[in-house]
């Protein structure tokens, strides 16, 4: 048994909560299964494990496959322990409303909301968690379940005692990531009930890399000089995963007093095969200011052995997705959802309409026609498309007709971004429902199309004809009918994104359901732009998600590991990040500001199980000194 499953085990039996840290590659999760099998078989009782994620809750509970384990999401976990309160809920959500420190609220509306709000009406509304929020409804979404469920836990001490008897454990793994509110009911809410309940967490304050995450619970730790504190830690030294030379870069990186050392299993991942860690390579590339030699350093890399082609073993890590799009394959469907200097320009003549408020029934005539009355009758003024608009809008010249064809009120409407397109946290798993994306009707329809196309492809055919209308095939005809939709809907005629749902609803593969019908009509502007790109272009999109191509944010790769990583550092005008400050003092940067930029690149940087390489163009000479002391001066050079 680890010790530090025995130093845990310790701390439960003298009725502590506690907390296990673990840099990167220490094996959290590991140590994490044990303690629940050991508690599992000592004292019987029933436990409580909430993830941040549905494949992480379905890892653990096949690890472990007890009847006494309850293992799902942070969010489901709440829900299913406040649902049956109804009364009780409907009070939170209405007080709530009423708060105005509070984000929940009607939408366009400022009204009181009144004690009888949700049973004043013909048919009283129940209280529901769904993916979506319509709250007059009485349906509640992601982020709001977080604060209604700890409303109802600071003001009921009933569902205190409730859940403490119901799960005398509960333990959180990747802690990091959880919200205050979850805290603040696991440590301080349930405390009101003098039922006994041992409350662990598992995790790493370093890989905090998300702003809605508390990122540690410091305020919370014992400590031995003042006595004060009730949840004690346990420190999990060892690195299983990555060689010497990036663990000794990850030790430089953490600021926490928690100093990584190899693992002393001579059958870690991070051995050779005489049991030695292996050293490995971390490596600092730069070029000069004003140049980007990004292509020559990975021709570099492939000369000594590196391989992009293989996304499992291989992978270059940037900070956002449309760093990544060109190269992905997909850079049309980013443009359209982060990019539309058409909807920039809608929003620069609605500004100028509403501040000069024009003597004209805007709402009767299309886009196109309000902007030829306005050329008539306003000329010149600040209604006009900036220089860049001007550009893009000759660069998208169909774009710009379509939204000239639609309704101006209708037009006004339409919205999009690049969460519409691609949702961080949304999980890359298909067969459960992600609560909270912020992926639209159209792109979601689109996933559902290519995960039928890729089970018929792999030849699982009876979940494919679960997931679809086709219903059963009973002649060679139907067949046939079948495999030819497939391949024409895999590019061998080059079909388009729109040719493609229709196809698949013509053939009963994926219905266009009531969600896609609103999007199309409210959103018509976007749904034609989609709908003309390529469907090979989604596909591209679609691997990427998948991990099936050799790139990925760097946010997105927590979790995972890879023989060989290039992490690319592009010190633009980024709002969040400052990869300079990883390298100089930055005193103009916000604090903030440098530890979420250093917490980034610890995570990007201990994903490497053999080899890590980092860029950084456009070096100036703070940089390159900075480098030098976390890299070593022969590990820094100019490319």
């Amino acid at each position: 048994m680890d010790q530090e499953v025995v130093q845990i085990l310790k701390h439960i039996d003298d009725g502590h909560h506690f907390l296990l840290s673990g840099g990167a590659g220490s094996g959290k999760t590991y140590t994490l299964v044990q303690v629940i099998k050991e508690v599992l078989n000592k004292y019987h009782f029933r436990i409580a494990c909430m993830t941040y994620t549905n494949a992480a809750a379905n890892e653990i509970e096949q690890r472990v496959n007890h009847r006494d384990l309850n293992v799902s999401t942070i969010h489901d976990f709440l829900w299913d322990n406040i649902k049956n309160y109804q009364s009780e809920l409907k009070q939170a959500v209405i007080a709530l409303l009423n708060d105005p420190e509070c984000k929940m609220h009607l939408p366009d509306s400022e009204e009181f909301v009144a004690d009888d709000f949700f049973d004043n009406r013909e048919n009283p509304t129940e209280i529901q968690y769904k993916e979506y929020l319509k709250i007059r409804e009485g349906i509640i979404s992601h982020d709001e379940v977080l604060m209604v469920a700890n409303y109802m836990f600071a003001n009921h001490k009933r569902l205190c005692d409730v859940v403490k008897s119901r799960y005398p454990f509960i333990f959180i793994d990747e802690y990091q990531d959880t919200h205050p509110e979850v805290i603040a009911i696991l440590l301080e809410h349930i405390n009101k009930s003098e039922k006994k309940c041992i409350v662990g967490f598992f995790g790493d304050s370093m890989q905090a890399i998300y702003d809605d995450g508390i990122g540690d619970i410091t305020k919370y730790l014992y400590n031995e000089t003042t006595t004060t504190g009730i949840v004690y830690e346990i420190q999990k030294a060892q690195n299983r995963r990555c060689p010497l030379s990036v663990i000794q870069l990850a030790n430089k990186l953490r600021n926490d007093g928690l100093e990584q050392q190899p693992s002393n299993d001579p059958k870690a991942p991070n051995m050779d095969e005489k049991g030695h860690v292996k050293q490995g390579s971390t490596m600092f590339y730069y070029s000069d200011e004003g140049i980007n030699n990004l292509e020559q350093l990975k021709e570099n890399l492939i000369d000594e052995g590196w391989d992009f082609n293989n996304s499992e073993q291989t992978k270059e890590l940037r900070l956002t997705h449309n760093l990544i799009a060109y190269e992905a394959g997909f850079a049309s469907l980013m443009d359209i959802h982060a990019n539309d200097k058409i909807l920039d320009f809608r929003d620069r003549v609605k500004k100028w309409i509403t501040e000069n408020d024009a003597d004209y029934d805007f709402s009767s005539v299309t886009f196109g026609q309000a902007l030829d009355w306005l050329d008539t009758n306003h000329s010149g003024k600040k209604w006009k498309p900036t220089p860049e608009m001007e550009k893009y809008i000759e660069c998208h010249n169909d774009a710009y007709n379509i939204a000239r064809s639609i309704n101006f009120a209708e037009f006004n409407k339409c919205y999009v971004n690049k969460d519409h397109l691609i949702d961080d946290k949304a999980e890359v798993e298909e067969k459960k429902t992600t609560t909270g994306t912020t992926l639209s009707p159209l792109n979601l329809h689109l996933r559902k199309i290519e995960t039928c196309i890729r089970l018929y492809q792999s030849q699982e055919y009876s979940e494919f004809m679960r997931r679809t209308s086709f219903g059963f095939i009973t002649s060679s005809r139907q067949k046939k009918e079948l495999k030819d939709a497939i391949d024409k809907m895999t590019g061998v005629e080059d079909m388009t994104i729109g040719e493609v749902i229709s196809m698949a609803n013509k053939m009963n593969i994926c219905k266009i359901d009531d969600k896609l019908e609103e999007y199309m009509a409210t959103n018509r502007y976007v749904y034609e732009r989609v709908s003309m790109i390529k469907y090979n272009e989604f596909r591209q999109l679609y691997s990427y998600l998948q991990q099936q191509q050799p790139f990925s944010t760097q946010h997105k790769t927590k979790g995972l590991e890879y023989n060989d990583v290039l992490v690319i550092l592009n010190n633009t005008n980024w709002r969040k990040y400052d990869f300079e400050s990883l390298f100089n003092a930055s005193p103009n940067k916000k604090d903030s500001i440098k530890l979420r930029t250093r917490k980034l690149f610890y995570v990007c940087c201990t994903r490497a199980k053999n080899r890590l390489a980092v860029y950084y163009p456009s070096a100036s000479l703070t940089v390159i000194q900075g480098a030098k002391s976390l890299f070593g001066d022969d590990n820094v050079i100019k490319i």
